[in-house]
């Protein structure tokens, strides 16, 4: 199936969460695609952020409000008066959800239903796209990849919240935007990695922080496994589905995002990759925490979303980590960010 972004050419697009590392890529890639971007979210997550780095305010309608403010979001939705929703405003990171998972399940269960209901109350809305995680699943600690039809259980705070946002969404579809034609998906991504991720807690920014501080990077997990996979895959991903089945309902659905069996790395193997690219005489070390509970094994089924739109990852991981150290290296010597976006969104995308 052929998928151009040209399709978002003067489509109204609504992005909760568009000051996070995603939904910053994704304001970039609906914007250079023509796309009349409004966000709402938060303040930018983290300092520095890409949102800010990069300048995404000067490219869209952006407004700092709380997913969690029913009345404050369904005013900027009903200004924006969008074609295409796209929710990826959370609480995302798992040990924060351990420390707060009040705040947790606030944002991520009821900042779902909040959005669902704007698009309940539209009458604009021809597409609609909840991103989750590849954490919704019960975990079973299993070799092969999760299917969508598997249990959705998460463990922690945070997995199960998103586990719950599947299930609002679900509801939802059911009880009222079925029988107004709306298409809904979901999309379970696995971990992204890219330029401009400055979490807490995620192992590529770890790595980023260590090499600019010129210090060992420190790796609490080294033998866990994570499908990851570069920021672009997935957002791409997203576009196509929102936009296919704003064409057609039939391809609305359930949809694993994730790289292929090879790029499923243990978190040691990643951060070789990384020193190895870097250079610079960068090493690791293992400091294994214990932490709070994390799966041990956690691998995707992509075969649906591969069958059904023909889709296939571009980058395997040594890509992947190549575009992340140019990012890193070229905001470390002050240089052109939109530019160095622009340039990997074109490479990615084979223009």
């Amino acid at each position: 199936m052929s998928f151009d972004l040209s399709f978002y050419k003067s489509k109204k697009v609504f992005l909760t969460g568009h000051t996070g590392f995603k939904g910053a890529w994704l304001c970039k890639m609906l914007v250079n695609a023509g796309a009349i971007v409004t966000g709402y979210s938060l303040e930018p997550p983290t300092e520095p952020s890409l949102f800010n780095i990069a300048a995404i305010e000067n490219d869209v309608k952006s407004i700092i409000g709380d997913i969690r403010d029913y009345e404050s979001l369904k005013k900027a939705f009903d200004e924006a008066q969008p074609e295409i929703v796209f929710h990826l405003a959370a609480q995302p990171i798992v040990r924060d959800s351990y420390k707060d998972p009040k705040y947790t399940y606030e944002t991520n269960v009821m900042g779902t239903v909040n959005i669902l209901e704007c698009v309940r109350n539209s009458d604009c809305v021809k597409s609609f796209l909840n991103v989750t995680t590849d954490k919704v699943y019960k975990n079973k600690e299993w070799e092969w990849g999760y299917r969508e039809c598997e249990e959705l259980d998460g463990y922690d705070p945070y997995s199960n919240s998103k586990s719950c946002s599947e299930l609002v969404t679900h509801s939802y579809k059911q009880s009222f935007l079925s029988e107004k034609n709306i298409p809904v998906s979901t999309a379970r991504a696995g971990n992204v990695i890219g330029g401009g991720d400055f979490a807490n807690d995620r192992i590529i920014p770890d790595c980023v922080r260590a090499a600019i501080a010129k210090e060992d990077i420190i790796v609490r997990n080294p033998h866990s496994t994570r499908p990851f996979q570069h920021v672009l895959e997935p957002l791409y991903a997203y576009l196509m589905i929102a936009a296919v089945q704003y064409e057609d309902i039939k391809y609305e659905g359930y949809y694993n995002v994730g790289p292929d069996e090879v790029d499923c790395f243990k978190t040691g193997a990643l951060v070789d990759l990384f020193v190895a690219v870097w250079g610079e005489g960068l090493k690791w070390i293992n400091k294994y925490d214990g932490g709070p509970h994390e799966a041990n094994f956690l691998k995707l089924d992509c075969s649906k979303l591969k069958q059904t739109f023909g889709w296939s990852p571009r980058w395997n991981l040594e890509v992947a980590i190549e575009k992340t150290v140019e990012w890193s290296k070229c905001y470390i010597a002050g240089g052109d960010i939109r530019a160095c976006m622009d340039r990997q969104i074109n490479e990615f995308l084979g223009e």
